[in-house]
């Protein structure tokens, strides 16, 4: 199956979850309908239903593949050892949860296929606004089907969106005093499908992720890639998903950008 047809393919099966479990849900959840995995991590009745629909529709395009998606493997962290698997599907059903949960924005739906741990396709879908951003492996990255080129911010100080939350207290401290200072410090999304656009758009520089989770950077890091910006690991290592145990990924609207940054963390 060519990338185009894909896309063709997961494109309405990432709307129908949208207009059947997530949209209906926003704004209107009741308590009881919000629930803490723990750590504040938060899941909702349209993350569920949500992963739900989008499983089965992806499943119909391609049989063969593994599912692994965030409540699926929340539920059974087994699965996590599928993510290596021939091809595999990688769903996040609402990215931003708790930014959705407070009946605000951004939030999204993730969507990647792997091959053996690396990425080759990946879909980030906005519901508030209907932006779609897709990558192909080798094969470009497109916001609602024209191609981007990703495009630094041009301000003297990089713009950073760094994500101090799943860091231990003395990274955290080391980051504000050697890192923050050499850049122009702004709030992260809390949603991945939010912070790689912004990336690759030019809105921010550079961003620090700790936590790096499949369903969270898959989609994300291809889309930058793809676009001419720089998203690994902190020593140059490209990300894999069947790797998203590992801390710590570097994601840059260019690949300068990405050195300069990678060089102030080596010295931490």
């Amino acid at each position: 199956m060519i990338a185009d047809a894909l896309t063709r393919a997961v494109y309405p099966v990432i709307i129908d979850a949208v207009e059947r479990a997530i949209m209906p849900r926003y704004q209107t959840l009741t308590a009881g309908q919000i629930e803490d995995k723990g750590g504040n991590d938060l899941v909702t009745i349209a993350d569920r239903e949500a992963e739900l629909i989008l499983a089965e529709g992806l499943a119909q395009i391609l049989p063969e593949a593994t599912i692994v998606g965030e409540e699926a493997a929340s539920a059974n962290p087994a699965l996590l050892e599928r993510l290596g698997d021939d091809l595999c599907w990688i769903i996040d059903p609402v990215d931003g949860t708790n930014n959705f949960a407070s009946g605000k924005g951004p939030f999204g739906v993730l969507v990647a296929l792997s091959e053996h741990g690396e990425t080759k396709a990946g879909w980030l879908y906005d519901p508030l606004s209907g932006r779609f951003c897709h990558a192909v492996k080798d094969g470009g990255a497109f916001i609602m089907g024209d191609p981007v080129s990703a495009s630094p911010s041009g301000r003297q100080r990089p713009v950073a969106a760094i994500s101090l939350v799943f860091m231990d207290p003395a990274k955290r401290e080391a980051m504000r005093q050697h890192i923050a200072p050499h850049y122009e410090l702004v709030d992260i999304p809390r949603c991945a499908a939010e912070q790689y656009p912004r990336i690759a758009f030019g809105i921010n520089d550079v961003s620090i992720f700790e936590r790096t989770l499949a369903w969270d950077h898959a989609a994300g890091v291809l889309f930058v890639n793809e676009a001419g910006g720089k998203v690994a690991r902190p020593d140059g290592r490209p990300y894999r998903v069947d790797e998203a145990h590992l801390p710590g990924l570097i994601g840059a609207a260019s690949p300068a950008l990405f050195d300069q940054l990678a060089a102030r963390l080596a010295v931490l």
